[in-house]
This record gives C-alpha cells, structure tokens and sequence, in this order.
C-alpha cells in the first residue's frame, strides 16, 4: 500500500507533467533544489507548507488538488484485493467469480 507522501508526490509530479515542466523548471519556479523536488516526488520527502502553496501558484492550481489521488491507486491494489477476497471465498464462489471474470474479458 502507498503511503500518502507517495501518493502526494506522485500526485505532484502528475501535475508537473500535465503542465510539460521539468523538474529544473519547477523547482526554479518555486525556488527549490531540484534534488528536494525529486524526494518530494518519490515520496521521500514532505514538502514544508510553504513550498506546497509555491508548487500550487506555480502550477497554477489549489492545494487540495494535490490531494486528489483516488485515481492513482493503482491496478496492483486492485487485483491484490480481488485476490484476497478470492482466498476468502469457498470453492464453488471461485469457480462463479471466474466465469464472470473470463466472460467480461473475452
């Protein structure tokens, strides 16, 4: 599971990229070192409150748009819990859960 600093930075970079700025160009717009804007991006790092509202003005955006991430969890959430429910289920709901499953596929 993704841990908020990821998904925030993930979020951040998401928003960077939407934009076609590099981290260099981003990072001097909010007067950063690039390497900080980097670890803020893998989720190394929390950025400090007033660099999260100079990253917001930069990217001409509001704060809570950085937090804004249910569409970043990703297919592998999804199919570990898909599989943990199927664990959890006896013989016969296997079998039914996998005839729904390979009819909406193929």
């Amino acid at each position: 599971m993704r841990t908020t600093k990821k998904l925030l930075g993930e979020r951040i970079k998401e928003l960077r990229k939407s934009r076609k700025l590099s981290q260099d160009r981003l990072s001097e717009q909010v007067d950063i070192d690039p390497k900080h804007l980097s670890r803020i991006e893998v989720g190394n790092s929390y950025p400090s409150l007033n660099t999260l509202e100079k990253i917001a003005i930069a990217l001409n955006v509001e704060i809570k748009e950085f937090f804004e991430f249910e569409h970043l969890s990703g297919q592998k959430e999804l199919i570990n819990n898909a599989i943990k429910l199927l664990r959890e289920s006896d013989k016969e709901r296997v079998k039914l859960i996998s005839k729904v499953i390979k009819a909406i596929v193929t």
